[in-house]
Parts: structure tokens; sequence; C-alpha cells
């Protein structure tokens, strides 16, 4: 894990207290570009110590930032997404650099960031409470939401800007200020991000980054000033932050990993369910928690798993030292088998064979995992059937990828997600305030003239 620097590799560094400071840490990753193996950065394994202080920054800037109107916090939100559309190019380009994945999707990866920073502007509207006169005579009841304080996220490698975009935007629009742990690997993309940031004018303390591993993870989930922790990864992750934050007292929402399934009828359109299916299966190197891994296909049953294509072994001319691997289909893979259950979290799509929709609904069952789950077809009735019975979050009709959009929350289901409240939407606003009931009496008397 310890690196040596070279000449021309980015030193990463914390932010907090609206200034970039140099880790104490003695630890670093090498980020590397996935086209060439090149080592591009150095992230810093930054200790406790280091997460300590960028949590303290927060706490310092949250009692002003809390007083701020919601109508006034918003403008910085509005500047941020004139920024990010105008430097959209630019940090698509560093999405590619460091995770490797195209151009046109690391740009659609941030129009989805994009689109959670509009949402996020509503906030004067969504963060509203209710009330009732008159409960009893002469007394009236409100419910009115308030921020936490501190709250932090836990971003993956895989969308490095996007997902933590889910977070941010609603985070600091309800009044938290907001502490950011990236992934190691791919710390570059937040870094630009937060130096776009830093040009809206925020306050010092309201949004802070530490970069770092499992030490950093495990502080944000002990601190005792940390009221919440958002979390996208891999279930055996997920299941140990949601556990760890649990322990220490705090609201959780932890998306974990996937294996996906998609139903194809006989009556499906069959050339929109191949292309779709492609895209959703192969896109983003398959490294998706949405992309499809195992299509099922009504017919005859089959036995034993096949390589119809092996992308294994796969070399590009001028890119030797790169990592790349082409689609991968393995056909006939049994239903007992861990092919069937384990997450590749790369472009293989295993296909089983069912005999009826009913028994491939049940292969879905009994996936430990619920994220989503996708049916082709022509039959309004199957498609209800579908819609009723699968036992996933997110549900998709003739779609590959049933990404919700930001004003829906992203669902997830059984080993998928632990938590109550989801990413996006209405769900967010709810996760990162409390509510809070008053419940009022005004003593009768002679009323004051003015």
């Amino acid at each position: 894990m310890s690196s040596t620097a070279t000449t021309q590799v980015t030193e990463i560094l914390n932010y907090f207290g609206g200034t970039w400071h140099k880790s104490a840490a003695t630890e670093f990753v090498n980020v590397s570009n996935p086209a060439t193996a090149e080592v591009i950065a150095r992230t810093p394994i930054s200790s406790k110590a280091d997460v300590d202080a960028a949590v303290q920054s927060a706490a310092e800037a949250f009692p002003a930032w809390r007083r701020t109107p919601a109508g006034e916090r918003i403008q910085y939100l509005f500047k941020l997404k004139v920024l990010l559309e105008d430097h959209i190019d630019e940090l698509a380009r560093i999405i590619t650099l460091e995770n490797g994945k195209t151009f046109a999707e690391a740009k659609a990866e941030l129009r989805r960031g994009i689109e959670n920073v509009e949402v996020a502007c509503g906030i004067p509207v969504m963060m509203q409470g209710y009330n009732l006169e008159d409960i009893t005579p002469g007394v009236d009841e409100l419910l009115i939401r308030q921020p936490l304080g501190v709250v932090a996220a836990i971003a993956p490698f895989n969308f490095p800007a996007m997902i933590p975009f889910w977070f941010l935007p609603y985070a600091i629009a309800c009044g938290n200020t907001f502490v950011l742990k990236p992934s190691e690997r791919v710390p570059l993309s937040m870094r630009r991000a937060y130096e776009l940031l830093e040009q809206t004018g925020l306050p010092k303390g309201v949004i802070n980054i530490v970069n770092g591993g499992k030490e950093a993870v495990d502080a944000l989930c002990d601190h005792p000033t940390v009221r919440a922790i958002s979390f996208v990864g891999s279930t055996p992750v997920a299941k140990h932050v949601y556990q760890r934050s649990a322990a220490a007292g705090k609201r959780m929402q932890c998306q974990g990993g996937a294996k996906n399934h998609v139903i194809v009828l006989p009556d499906a359109d069959m050339d929109l369910a191949r292309q779709i299916i492609a895209d959703s299966a192969f896109g983003c190197a398959g490294q998706r928690c949405l992309a499809v891994s195992v299509a099922v296909t009504i017919g005859e049953a089959q036995n034993g798993a096949k390589p119809v294509v092996d992308g294994r072994s796969t070399k590009i001319a001028g890119h030797e030292n790169g990592n790349f691997i082409k689609p991968t289909i393995l056909d006939g893979v049994p239903a007992s088998s861990s092919l069937a259950n384990t997450e590749i979290f790369g472009p293989v799509l295993s296909l089983i064979h069912a005999n009826t929709i009913d028994e491939a609904i049940d292969f879905i069952r009994k996936s430990p995992y619920g994220n989503q789950a996708s049916l082709f077809t022509t039959s309004g009735a199957a498609a209800r059937k579908f819609r009723y019975e699968a036992p996933a979050g997110n549900i998709g009709i003739n779609i590959g990828v049933a990404a919700p959009m930001a004003y829906f929350p992203f669902n997830g289901w059984k080993e998928s997600f632990f938590g109550i409240l989801h990413a996006q939407g209405k769900d967010a606003v709810e996760f990162f305030t409390e509510s809070k009931i008053v419940i009022e009496r005004w003593s009768r008397q002679e009323t004051r003239k003015f």
C-alpha cells in the first residue's frame, strides 16, 4: 500500500476550515490511471486525528450555518449548478483519468449529480413541516424540521462524483455541515469539485474532505460529533459501517452490493431487449450497482455454465500495461451456482433458463440482494405481476437500468441496503433533518391594543 513519490504525481490534501491541509499520514495509496497503470496521485491514509480536525471544523461552522435561512443556503447551490455545468467536460475527463470509464459515461454520471443539486434547491419547500390548529380548544400542534448537525458520507470508487452529490447538496441545504471521505482510489474528481464549491463562497467549515482508508471510516463511525453516516460500497463494508455507526448512536443509510436480474419473456421485443440488456450489463464495465448481471430467459432449462463470450486476457494496442477486460457471457448457469448470487462487479452476464415467470421471480426471491430487477415483455398483465411480486427496491419494465431520478429515492432491499431512509429526494430531506413536535397553548388574556 505504501508508495514513494514520483514526478508529476498529485499530492492529495484534506480540506477543512475553508483551507487545504496536508495530512500527517505516513502511509499513502497510489492512484493509477487504469488505462496505462501510470501513477497520477498519492492519497494519504489519514489518521483519527485528521478526521477529528475535519469534524471539529464542521462542528464550529454548524451554529451559524443552521441559522442561515434556507432560501439563502440554496443560493450557493444555484451557483454550484452553474459551475458544474461550465466545467462538466473538465470534470468528466478527471473521472475518466482516475476511474477508467468512458468520457460519455463520465458526463452522464455528472449529469445525475447535477440533477441532485437541482432538486436540493427546492429545500425551502421540501423541508417544510405541517400544523393543525385546535387539536383541543385553544391548543395548536405543529411539526418542524431541523438539521442534525455534522453529517458524513463515505463514497465508493465506481462513481467518484455522482454518489457524493447524492448526499452533499441535501445535507447542506437542510442546514447541516458535511464531511466527505472519498474512495482513496479516486480522490481527484471530488478534489476538483470542492475547488468549484469554494468558488460559490460557502462559509468556512460547511463542507470538508478527509482522505483515507479503514481508519478514517472507523473514526467517522465512532466520532461522537458526527450525527449521521451515508455510505455506498460493498455489502460486507456496508454491514460494518451500519453496525459500527449504530453502536455509536448514529442514523445510517448504507447502500450495499447487488446481483441484479432481468427476466426476458418470449413475447418481448427481442431487438430492444438485446440492446438494452447489453448496455446495462457491460456499460461502465459492469461496475454499476444497478447493472444487470443475471438474465433469466423463459424456456427449456439447461445445466452447466459455458462461456459464450470470453473477455479475459484483453490487450489494447498502445495500452499494454492497462487494465482492460471485454464483455463475458456465461450461458446455462445453474440457479444453485455461486455465480448466480456472487457480485462480480465487472462486465459479466450470466444466463439462467426458467420454465415460467413464477420460477424466474423465485430466482430473484432467493437472491440475498434486492437492488433492482427488470422485466422485458409486451404483456401488461405480466408487467403488473412482476411489479407486484419482484422482491427488489428498484423495478424496471423494458428498462435495463432502473435508476431513479433525483427526486425519487434510490431504493434497495435485503442486503443491498441497510437503513430506512434512502438517498435522494424526500428520503434525503427526512434523513438529514429531525422532526420536532410543538404543542402550544396561550392563556386567555385581554388582547392588547396596538
